[in-house]
Formats: C-alpha cells, sequence, structure tokens
C-alpha cells in the first residue's frame, strides 16, 4: 500500500546535552556538566520556538508516533514533556495507541523522572548505552557508566515499561573482539526487547575526525570490525531478536513503529532545530543552530521547502527501503515515484553482478539485501542502486520523461 502524504508521524529535536561526544556530529547545544535542562534559559526559550513552530502547522490527522530525540531529551523535566505532548495533542491529536518514543541518557534516569515521562505520556524508550566498558563509554565522551545503564533498565522495569531499546556502537577505538564479547553478553543480561547496533562513523567536523587526522585515533582494523557486527548478529539473533532492518533487532512485537514510517517511504512533521520533515511531497530541513532556527522560524518558511523531483524520491524509496529486512516492492516504487513500473523491472549489470553474488535478492517485483551477506556488504549494493538511478534518468534513460499510469 502506498503511504499517505498526510504526516500521522512527527519527530521532535531536543538539542541540549550536558557535552558532545567525541563522535557526535548532530545538531546539539552543550550546556556543560552542571547545566540543568530543568531550569536553563536556553531551554526555555526553545520550548517557545518549538511552541510557535508545531502551532503554526497545518493541521493533520492524529499522531500515531512520535519521537522525541536529541540531544539528550531526559534533560528536559517531566512537566516539560507533559506540555510538549499536550500541544501535540491539540495541535493533531494522538491516536489511540500511539507510539510515544523518547531517547534517555542513562545517567539522567531516576524513578521520579521515569514516572514523570510515562505520566506524560511517553510509553517507549531508547536507552543511549553506546558500550557496556567503563573505558570506552569515557573515551568517546559519554557520562555515564556500566553501573547507570544496568540501573536505569532496572528502574523502567520497574515502573512497567516494557518497550524499551538498548543503543550499541561498534568499532570504537580501542575496541577489540574481547571487549565487543563482553558488551553483547551485558547486553543480553539484561533481556533487551529491542537492540539498535551502530558502526562508528566519523563525521566531519567531530571531535574524532580531528584526532583522525592527527593520526591520535586508533580504530578497529575493517575485517575486525566486520567481523564483530557478524558475531553481533549472530548473538542478538540466538537471543531471539530478529534483524527487522540493518541495524535493528527485536523481539516479537517490540520494532520501533516510528522509524518504520522512514524506513517505508511514509510522511512525518519535523519540529525543532536541524529536524527533517516530509510533508505531501515536500522535504524540508531546518537549520542546525539556534540563530539559523529562531532567524528561519521567523522568516518566509514556505520559501524552504521544495518538492521532491521522481528521481530524489526513488532514491530515498531505495535507499531507507533496503534497510529493511523485507527489501522494497518495485511496483509500489513506481506508483509512489511517478514512473512506469516497466522502467524498474531490468536492473542495472552492476545490479545484475550483486544478486550474483548473492548480496541481492530479486523475486518477482522484490528486491532485497540477503543476510547475512547483503546486510554487511550494504554501502556497495545501495551505493550500485544510486547508480542505476542516475541511468535510469539520463537523457534517453529507462525513466526519462515516464509518468505513472495509475493501475485500474
Amino acid at each position: 500500500m502506498v503511504a499517505s502524504s498526510q504526516p500521522r508521524s512527527a519527530y521532535v529535536h531536543i538539542p541540549f546535552c550536558h557535552r558532545r561526544c567525541f563522535y557526535c556530529d548532530f545538531p546539539v547545544v552543550p550546556l556543560g556538566d552542571r547545566g540543568d535542562g530543568t531550569t536553563s534559559r536556553s531551554v526555555a526559550e526553545y520550548l517557545r520556538w518549538l511552541e510557535e513552530e508545531i502551532s503554526s502547522s497545518p493541521p493533520g490527522p492524529p499522531l500515531s508516533t512520535v519521537y522525541i530525540g536529541g540531544g539528550t531529551p531526559s534533560l528536559l523535566a517531566a512537566n516539560h514533556v507533559v506540555w510538549l505532548l499536550a500541544l501535540l495533542n491539540h495541535q493533531f491529536g494522538l491516536a489511540p495507541g500511539a507510539e510515544i518514543t523518547m531517547e534517555l541518557d542513562p545517567a539522567d534516569v531516576c524513578a521520579e523522572r521515569l514516572q514523570g515521562y510515562q505520566g506524560a505520556g511517553v510509553n517507549r524508550i531508547s536507552l543511549g548505552a553506546q558500550s557496556f566498558d567503563n573505558g570506552l563509554l569515557m573515551g568517546i565522551g559519554r557520562r555515564h557508566s556500566c553501573q547507570d545503564i544496568k540501573t536505569a533498565v532496572a528502574l523502567l522495569k520497574a515502573q512497567g515499561l516494557s518497550r524499551w531499546s538498548l543503543d550499541l556502537i561498534s568499532g570504537l577505538p580501542g575496541l577489540t573482539p574481547a571487549l565487543w564479547e563482553a558488551t553483547l553478553d551485558k547486553a543480553l543480561s539484561l533481556s533487551p526487547p529491542h537492540v539498535s547496533l551502530y558502526d562508528l562513523t566519523i563525521g566531519e567536523g567531530t571531535v574524532f575526525d580531528r584526532w583522525l587526522e592527527q593520526g591520535r585515533l586508533s580504530l578497529p582494523p575493517e575485517t575486525t570490525a566486520a567481523a564483530m557486527l557478524d558475531r553481533a548478529a549472530e548473538k542478538l539473533e540466538a537471543a531471539g531478536l530478529r534483524r527487522y532492518e540493518i541495524s535493528s533487532y527485536a523481539l516479537p512485537g517490540h520494532g520501533c513503529r516510528h522509524n518504520r514510517v522512514y524506513w517505508g517511504g511514509g510522511h512525518w512533521w519535523g519540529f525543532g532545530m536541524g529536524a527533517t520533515s516530509s510533508e505531501a511531497g515536500r522535504r524540508l530541513t531546518r537549520p542546525r543552530t539556534r540563530g539559523g532556527y529562531q532567524a528561519w522560524l521567523h522568516g518566509p518558511r514556505a520559501a524552504a521547502q521544495r518538492p521532491c523531483s521522481p528521481k530524489e524520491r526513488l532514491e530515498d524509496l531505495l535507499i531507507t527501503g533496503l534497510r529493511r529486512s523485507e527489501g522494497v516492492n518495485r511496483q509500489q516504487l513506481a506508483q509512489q515515484c511517478s514512473l512506469h513500473l516497466e522502467a524498474l523491472m531490468t536492473l542495472s549489470p552492476r545490479l545484475e553482478r550483486d544478486c550474483a553474488q548473492g548480496l541481492l535478492c530479486c523475486e518477482g517485483p522484490y528486491l532485497r539485501l540477503s543476510q547475512p551477506q547483503g546486510f554487511r556488504f550494504s554501502n556497495q549494493v545501495l551505493a550500485d542502486c544510486l547508480l542505476w538511478v542516475d541511468e535510469l534518468f539520463a537523457p534517453g534513460g529507462a525513466a526519462h520523461g515516464t509518468s505513472l499510469v495509475a493501475p485500474a
């Protein structure tokens, strides 16, 4: 089924952190280790900007998912979250059974704060564990300890929050196979219903980027890093966590509904600095700084929106959809991108090679990455997909100048 152009999901960006982690290239505003987001004037001002943006948005259908990310949203007091969700409910409505996710720093979790968030309507938690080794945590600039993670999980369980996820990062400086094995064992000992597993990427302008240029960053060899990811997949799946997306593992019924909106080509509202939205075929990314966001908020916002071309839409749907274990349906892609189906049914020689090598599975209209090989070499296959799209839309290509003839 083709996704509706009316968003039923919302992402809200809370940019504040105590400090910027050494790998982080997200739009964040450090408050300092003693900064308190419950009383900060910067936080109060930012929340007023959020209210202005959300309140001036066009009405739409009730939201079925909300994701409060950052930054460190757990710097907000519970009453801030009550206010934010009430604002969204007033503007759009919250559908019965809506999934409302909030990212938490393990160092911030306490019973009183959790009770407040849960009372506000938060029913899913994403816990930024990253590692279970205290030395590695210090080495990436995190504040929390391994014990903080265990304490946070115990509190989640005590509060009856059954929907939660652990975030882990592989490929960290100083990470060895033995340390990785221990991290996986400690994570699984907590019986997480969901694990998000990310391989370290060095973003431009980060502390790690600078250290890498200076020769001060010792990363695991690529072959070792790949083997550690394979080992993680093996252990997580043996524990009953199904890999439903390249970086995501979940027990049955515990997949993240909000993220599946992104991967499935759905549309969503985005609010706050640096947030991206996809509304009625238009993509909009907000400025990444407070000053830029404020200027944008009080300027001609509509002029910053632009429609996605069929080529851009196809690229987005392929890159996000192939991250899912089920892959993509080319019949749906043709409808969503206003293309003749025939234009998408013949793969390029590069993609045919990926099929022959067992990285990409082609079954009728369906394309999906194989597991584990296709997921392991996903960057190669996705790059080949983008080259294929370039060829389709080149002058004289199969998709050039075509338009969708909707099926009866």
